[in-house]
């Protein structure tokens, strides 16, 4: 599968992919469905990919306006596509990449508040939930306006108690089902 930037100002640039199969690239349309939703707001947002991967998310966000992308990984393979892929799109400047564990990240002390977290990790592993709860136990990640965005297969979805969030959409694309969670 070929992955691009596909609107902005990187529009058409190809990304890498990670070597091997432990990432799944978000298709186009899902991305261009995303951001139609998002539309105008990505702009001078700041965004955090929580679990990055390739960096797609974070890179079609830059390319349309956003002001910073903090792109998360706990592999070293994604996270130097990540950079190859920032380099190549000219993104770096307004980049932070930065390889751990994304729930230790979570629990810890928050440096930076975002208008969006993407969070779409490795599949049936609930590992979604975990995030989740954990931004929603430390809101102070979000600006007051601030958007979770989750990628999942609908298979994984459950509803899920949360006391500083509320679900305010759900999306379905085929095989992936994108959930938006707003701050209350």
């Amino acid at each position: 599968m070929s992955l691009r930037v596909i609107a902005g100002t990187a529009r058409g640039r190809k990304l890498k992919s990670v070597p091997g199969d432990t990432t799944r690239p978000v298709m186009d349309r899902v991305k261009e469905s995303l951001f139609n939703i998002l539309a105008g707001d990505v702009i001078d947002s700041n965004w955090w990919d929580l679990f990055a991967g390739t960096g797609a998310i974070g890179i079609e966000a830059l390319s349309r306006g956003a002001a910073f992308v903090k792109f998360t990984d706990l592999n070293r393979a994604p996270i130097e596509t990540i950079k190859e892929n920032l380099e190549h799109c000219k993104f770096i400047e307004q980049a932070e990449i930065k390889r751990g564990d994304a729930f230790s990240m979570l629990s810890g002390t928050p440096d930076k508040r975002f208008e969006y977290v993407y969070i779409a990790p490795p599949q049936y592993k609930k590992m979604w939930v975990e995030a989740l709860k954990l931004i929603d136990d430390n809101s102070e990640w979000l600006s007051d306006d601030g958007t979770v965005i989750v990628q999942i297969d609908p298979r994984e979805y459950e509803e899920v108690e949360v006391r500083n969030l509320v679900e305010s959409e759900e999306r379905k694309y085929g095989s992936t089902l994108l959930i938006f969670y707003d701050r209350k």
